[in-house]
């Protein structure tokens, strides 16, 4: 049997087999057959005729697997169309042979004469015969260097190079003899003569020499005599060229250019301009024998002149200049044992040279900005070591780092290691960019050009991704995208303070584009809406509420229970987590509705039980491997955050998810007993008690109390302890600050709600069938024997503040005491128990031996004299946002923190003086008594200075202010409320009362959402107090007659009354109005607070909040920072909600025609308060501009048909109206038209012809009405008001009978300067020369007629063509008028006079200067006529 081949045999074993098997003699395993082509036919068949020649055979190459006809292409490929065809004109009987000869512009067209060359006598030489069965391979080695001068080519180039140039000496050293031979007749060039012809003949087309031809060189022709015949045709096109004169060569010149293709053209032009050069540089180089001549004939490019780029030549020459590369340029060295590095390839080995040094470049132009791994900006000149792997194959490959382009190129990358480092190189500039690090480096945002390219959805699909690491980057890189650490920070600080628990929500402050879409009329409801929005569109609004629609809750989740990342992953997704709870309540309920989120939370990071794992030896610092299965302090941040959303996820999370046990767990230990690092440990405790504060102040988890009061009681009893110096080696004692200030937040709660049971259980009982929730479990008796260690610490802390090392932590917990000690004093006096001699000798005590000598300490003054200075209010630019923040996600604008000397700073005084002042107007209203002694901290001049700075600021309305000025805003409220208990028993404090009460009216309109109560409380108390308005009692009323008479204030005189009242009476006087004013500031008050009803909801959660009815409070989370608590026109409101009253009316189809009288007396208390605010609180109406006021004024007009005509409306409107008329208020007015309109108004214009209809329909000619029309008609106004008038509602000029004396604007604002519209010109003269204007029916509007157009009509200054044509007609239709007294007045005025009988001056006869216009006018035209 024959043997098979095996794995290990040989070449000889197989050869073996081979040979048996042929001499066995057996058939083959295998059949070769071979298949017929079907296209030549079955052997012995017939070939049809036509096709081929009988005998005939052809070489038919057939491949089996491909078809025979090939496939179509689906879709077809684009064709390729002409831009010229087009524009071609084709005929039919056009001969298709004609039009090729016609337009071919092939070179065929031009050479003509084409002549054969002649090879009858060329030897033809046989290659020689050689033994070898195949030709001759060469190797590298046989390769001969090419020189620095030849361009640089491939071995394989070269040689077979050197090969033609040798084949080409060899043919043309045999063109000499004749005759047929088969060996060579001279020996081969030598190696310089191979070198000579390699450099004078380095490429196709390149010149033999001087006289060569530069196109064609012979190369291409078959025979070996193609060089000579090629020259000896260059020598003929010589001596033609030489026959022809110069006008014939630039003839057949021009004949070849129209006929040639251009491409050609640019062609020979290239071929010429390098040729020129070569020689001259071959000459200087001494590369070529002899002496070239570089003369040449005119030739195609010689006559056409045009510019030549030179660049292409210079960097070639630069190249050229350049030393070859050596093996001492090479930074890695050959060895004598690499494979094919005998010899060096300069052009292959040419990128592995060092890149040049980066040059600073000399031009303003802005440059790609690049970043390195740790996202700090790299300088373009910088020049950084290639080690450091900044230098890459991008579009710059010598500067080193990464463009964010290149970053998110590479996050895409599919090499993870590449992923993972785009990623987070993208985090830390995020983070730097956050930081405001490149905030003056770069042009524009990072962050929005970041968020513009997409970053969101690049860190959501990196989310994805299946690799631990690159997951890990982009949870970092989302955490740098959406957590601020410093705001995070200044918030938890700010914890402790009043009403610091409760924070804003962090929505965007610009609102998604509503759908103007209506399908069927019918609009869709706002979920609808919002799941039809695309998440692009969502995320230009706002990140959060994207992230969201993009399931980033599932993924997170995901990650926390699947993948189990490490701590550092983990810290960073539960404070995005946090991020995204904050930013709304629907946000917060998402967190804690995603399944199994909340779970996975409390069971891995907040344990009952826990085991830890310390990777260091005993006595050193734990450092944990992983954070699942020990608890984590920003796990406890995460749920006091979802806690702040609402009572009902309060109380969620503490009975259903478990949290009232990990409280009692948490806290029933030390943090030095809780085995966890140390810092992480006291950072737990203190989340817990903050927790548990936030749950306290729902009323909830007060059960706890009692279970652990030795412990909290214990740890009271340590508060001292932390007034020391801070050791540098002790990093806790921040941290226990922090523990302690939270601490005594959470029993000022628990005091809170102890206080309320009682009235909570009186209201049960008057009220069974309510709903109410169930009293609390802690009883005001378990609450009252924290005082004590309370007032213990408070006078440890006190002596603290006069140790500067010692006061920043003294001041801290002294603020969080006298917030405690104010509320416990608040829920005193309404418990059943209160003892009043005995409350009230405790307080005695405490105020004479702590808070008397408190405020007559040094540390106190200063820190009242450091208000100003660290005031948010008086320096806007400390929290105005930073450079990186965008509307699609709102921040504080912490970035660096906040400065030791501001508001949210760490030696901020704000904290202690709110707090101090909380405690003072406490007791003060508990034991009025004690009132005057709290009086120097009212009187002091820091302090009356501070307030003052306040009532000048503007303040911006934006979050990163807002959550300051919140803080702000409760100092300013607490001193008003403690001046209000001072001002009645203390004469020194009340001559203060007009600055408060000044205060009070500037902070009305600043108050932000949350703070109704405030607002309330302040217009209930303070605003209308006649204490606070001294002016009313001290001859305010007075002054103000002795202004009227004296002109003090630049205004005119009082008009007239109104022809009905013809004897006016002492009290229609400025004096009388402001003294009835302020006799009926109680009706003011009830007025407002009337029309202020509709904020009774907001009102009564605000107070819930600040009185400390806990179990009321619904939600820690404010109203959204959207606008003020108060409109900022309050003042008006009245009058604007009788004119939304009357235009609701009107919408219905009711015509209101009368007011009611209660009506009626609103827009009199209205006006009367207005006119108390603008003559004695000049300062309080700030926040409106005169342009606003004005136009809410108008309402006054438009809600009614008679209500402006009622006698009090008028004596108030007149006086208002005139105090909006006064110099500065004038000059203040901005209608805003055209352009923007004042605030509150869509457009001014739809106002103001409002008004003219209701003038023309119900006003019967009333002065007052006509006033207010009367000032937009100023001439520095927009004209389109005018043309409103006298187009439009011209028969109103028969009414608007104001006189110059009732007018309360200068008149000169109206006639200066100049009218320079031509149409409204025309239209006075039409309405003048009609009589619609006339001086008895509109007196004004006549005098301001008559001089516009008299100024136009001799005016001498240059115009248009147009202008001037039509000033010369109506001076003509002017002279030949038939109305005398018009004619008189037009021609003859001089200038406006309000005491004038006529209203103006004229002259007695025409001045020289009009006379001679008028009379190139008219003789100009009459020699027409």
């Amino acid at each position: 049997m024959l043997g098979r081949p095996k794995p290990g045999d040989s070449e000889e074993d197989l050869l073996r087999y081979q040979d048996q098997f042929l001499a066995s003699g057996g058939e083959p395993g295998v059949q070769v057959v071979r298949r017929p082509d079907k296209r030549r036919g079955e052997p012995g068949t017939r070939t049809p005729a036509g096709e081929t020649e009988p005998g005939a055979t052809r070489d038919i190459v057939s491949m089996d697997e491909f078809p025979e006809q090939p496939p179509p292409l689906t879709p077809a490929p684009p064709q390729k169309k002409s831009r010229f065809r087009s524009g071609r004109v084709r005929f039919e009987k056009d001969d298709p042979a004609e039009r090729l000869d016609r337009e071919d512009p092939h070179l065929t067209a031009v050479l003509s004469r084409i002549i054969e060359h002649d090879t009858s006598a060329v030897p033809v030489s046989f290659p020689a015969f050689t033994g070898a069965p195949f030709p001759k391979v060469f190797h590298r080695s046989e390769v001969k260097e090419q020189q620095a001068s030849v361009p640089r080519r491939s071995i394989f180039a070269q040689n077979i190079a050197a090969r033609t140039a040798n084949a080409v000496s060899e043919s043309s050293q045999n063109d000499a003899p004749a005759g047929i031979t088969g060996q060579r007749l001279a020996p081969p060039l030598t190696e310089k003569m191979q070198a000579s012809q390699t450099n004078s003949n380095p490429s196709f087309g390149a010149p033999l020499g001087g006289d060569a031809p530069r196109l064609v060189s012979g190369q291409g022709l078959g025979g070996p005599g193609g060089l000579t015949a090629a020259r000896q045709i260059h020598l003929e096109n010589e001596a033609w060229l030489r026959s022809m004169s110069k006008a014939e060569i630039l003839q057949e010149q021009g004949r070849l250019l129209a006929q040639l293709d251009p491409r050609l053209v640019s062609f020979v032009k290239s071929k010429k301009s390098k040729d020129v050069s070569g020689p001259a540089r071959s000459q200087e180089d001494g590369g070529t024998e002899g002496q070239i001549d570089t003369q040449t004939e005119p030739t195609l490019s010689d006559t056409e002149e045009g510019p030549i780029d030179m660049d292409s030549d210079t960097e070639g020459r630069d190249k050229e200049s350049e030393p070859p590369l050596t093996v001492e340029d090479l930074p890695v060295k050959p060895q004598e044992g690499w494979v094919h590095m005998n010899q060096l390839e300069p052009e292959k080995l040419e990128w592995i040279k060092d890149l040049p040094k980066p040059r600073k470049r000399g031009t303003r132009q802005a440059m790609q900005a690049r970043f390195d791994f740790s996202g700090s900006l790299i300088p373009p000149e910088a020049d950084l070591p290639p080690h450091l792997g900044l230098h890459h194959h991008g579009e710059e490959p010598q500067l080193a780092g990464y463009s964010l382009q290149e970053l998110f190129h590479l996050s895409r990358s599919q090499v993870t290691r590449q992923r993972s480092l785009a990623l987070t190189t993208l985090a830390r500039i995020l983070h730097k960019a956050r930081s405001g690090h490149f905030a003056s480096l770069l042009r524009g945002s990072v962050l929005s050009t970041l968020l513009d390219a997409g970053l969101l959805f690049l860190l959501r699909f990196s989310l994805d991704d299946s690799v631990g690491g690159v997951m890990a980057a982009a949870v970092h890189a989302l955490w740098a995208l959406l957590v601020a650490p410093d705001d995070e920070e200044c918030l938890d600080s700010t914890f402790s303070w009043l009403q610091g628990g409760t924070t804003f929500p962090l929505l965007p402050s610009e609102k998604p584009e509503e759908d103007e879409e209506e399908e069927e009329g019918v609009k869709e409801a706002a979920e609808k809406k919002e799941e039809r929005r695309a998440d692009h569109d969502v995320a230009r609004t706002d990140l959060i509420k994207a992230l969201l629609k993009m399931q980033v809750l599932a993924r997170l989740r995901y990650i926390l229970e699947v993948v189990r990342p490490g701590p550092r992953v983990v810290q960073d997704v539960l404070e995005v987590l946090t991020r995204i709870a904050r930013h709304s309540s629907a946000s917060a309920s998402q967190v804690l509705d995603a399944p199994r989120l909340m779970q996975t939370i409390l069971s891995e990071f907040l344990p009952c039980s826990w085991t830890p794992r310390p990777s260091a030896p005993p006595g050193g610092p734990l450092t944990l491997e992983t954070a699942h299965g020990l608890p984590v302090a920003a796990a406890m941040k995460l749920v006091r955050v979802l806690a702040c959303s609402g009572r009902h996820a309060c109380a969620r999370l503490l009975n259903s998810l478990g949290l009232r046990e990990r409280l009692s767990r948490y806290l029933a230990l030390e943090p030095q007993d809780l085995l966890l690092e140390p810092r992480e440990a006291v950072r737990l405790s203190t989340e817990t008690l903050r927790l548990w504060s936030i749950a306290a102040g729902y009323g909830q988890a007060c059960d706890l109390y009692r279970e652990l009061y030795p412990i909290l009681v214990r740890a009271l009893q340590c508060v001292p302890s932390l007034v020391t110096p801070p050791d540098p080696e002790e990093p806790l004692h921040t941290l226990s600050l922090h523990r302690a200030e939270a601490l005594v937040s959470l029993l000022t709660n628990v005091t809170l709600t102890a206080g309320s049971r009682e009235e909570m259980q009186r209201e049960q009982t008057h009220n069974p069938e309510r709903d109410t929730p169930p009293p609390p479990p802690v009883e005001w008796s378990h609450v009252t024997g924290l005082r004590p260690f309370l007032v213990g610490s408070l006078k440890s802390c006190v002596g603290g503040l006069s140790d500067p090392l010692l006061r920043e932590g003294a001041q801290r917990l002294s603020a969080a005491i006298l917030l405690y000690l104010g509320s416990f004093y608040t829920q005193l006096s309404a418990q059943s128990s209160f003892q009043p001699v005995h409350s009230l000798q405790e307080m005695e005590s405490l105020s004479s031996e702590v808070l008397e000598p408190l405020l007559s300490h040094q540390a106190v003054h200063s820190m009242m004299s450091e208000l100003r200075s660290c005031s948010a209010l008086c320096n806007p630019n400390s929290c105005s946002p930073g450079p990186e923040s965008i509307p699609s996600l709102p921040c504080l604008s912490c970035c660096g923190g906040k400065p030791a000397l501001s508001l949210a700073g760490s030696q901020s005084p704000f904290p202690f003086l709110t707090g101090l002042c909380y405690l003072l107007h406490t007791m003060a209203s508990t034991h009025r008594g004690l009132a005057g002694k709290f009086s120097p901290l009212l009187l002091s001049e820091a302090v009356i200075g501070y307030l003052r700075s306040c009532c000048e600021a503007t303040p911006p309305l934006s979050l990163s202010c807002g959550w300051l000025l919140r803080h702000e805003y409760h100092l300013q409220y607490l001193l008003l409320k403690l001046a209000a208990r001072l001002i009645p028993v203390h004469a020194a404090v009340s001559q203060h009362a007009s600055l408060y009460h000044q205060v009070a009216m500037a902070m009305l309109p600043r108050l932000l959402p949350g703070s109704e109560h405030l607002a309330h409380d302040l217009l209930s108390t303070l605003t209308f107090n006649p204490d606070f308005i001294p002016e009313g009692r001290c001859g305010g009323p007075e002054a103000a007659d002795l202004n009227q008479l004296l002109h003090l204030k630049e205004s005119h005189s009082d008009p007239p009354p109104p022809a009905s009242q013809p004897d006016p009476s002492p009290s229609s006087s400025l004096g009388a109005l402001l003294r009835e004013a302020y006799s009926h500031l109680p009706s003011l008050r009830s007025c407002y607070l009337t029309h202020l009803s509709q904020l009774e909801p907001l009102v009564l959660r605000s107070r819930e909040s600040y009185l400390g009815c806990t179990p009321s409070v619904q939600s820690q989370l404010l109203p959204p920072l959207s606008s003020p608590a108060l409109p900022s026109d309050w003042p008006f409101l009245p009058l604007v909600t009788l004119y939304e009253r009357a235009g609701q009316a009107e919408s219905r189809g009711c015509a209101v025609e009368t007011l009611p009288p209660a009506s009626v007396e609103s827009a009199v208390r209205c006006l009367q308060w207005l006119l108390v605010l603008e003559l004695w609180r000049e300062g309080g109406g700030k926040a409106v501009s005169p342009a606003a006021k004005l136009c809410r004024l108008a309402c006054l007009f438009l809600c009614g048909s008679d209500l402006f005509l009622e006698p009090p409306v008028q004596r108030y409107g007149w006086a208002v109206l005139r105090s909006l008329c006064s110099p500065p208020q004038l000059a203040a007015l901005d209608l805003g038209f055209p352009g923007s309109p004042p605030p509150g108004l869509a457009s001014f214009q739809d106002l103001y012809s409002a008004l003219l209809a209701q003038f023309e329909a119900v006003s019967f000619g009333d002065p007052l009405f006509g006033c207010f029309l009367l000032i937009p008609l100023q001439r520095r106004f927009s004209a389109e008001l005018r043309l409103a008038v006298f187009g439009e509602h011209v028969g109103l000029l028969r009414s608007l009978g104001v006189t110059l004396a009732q007018l309360p604007v200068p008149l000169q604002l109206f006639t200066s300067p100049p009218e320079d519209s031509l149409s409204l010109l025309q239209l006075y003269f039409r309405a003048l020369v009609m009589g619609a204007l006339r001086r008895a029916w509109c007196p004004v509007l006549y005098t301001v007629a008559i001089s516009h157009l008299n100024t136009f009509l001799f005016s001498q200054e240059p115009a248009p063509q147009k202008v001037d044509t039509a000033r010369r007609g109506l001076l003509r239709k002017t002279y030949f008028l038939t109305d005398e007294v018009l004619r008189t007045h037009l021609l003859l005025f001089k200038l406006p006079r309000v005491d004038s009988e006529l209203g103006f001056e004229m002259y007695e006869q025409l001045p020289p200067i009009r006379d001679k216009r008028l009379s190139t006018v008219l003789g100009r035209d009459g020699g027409a006529v």
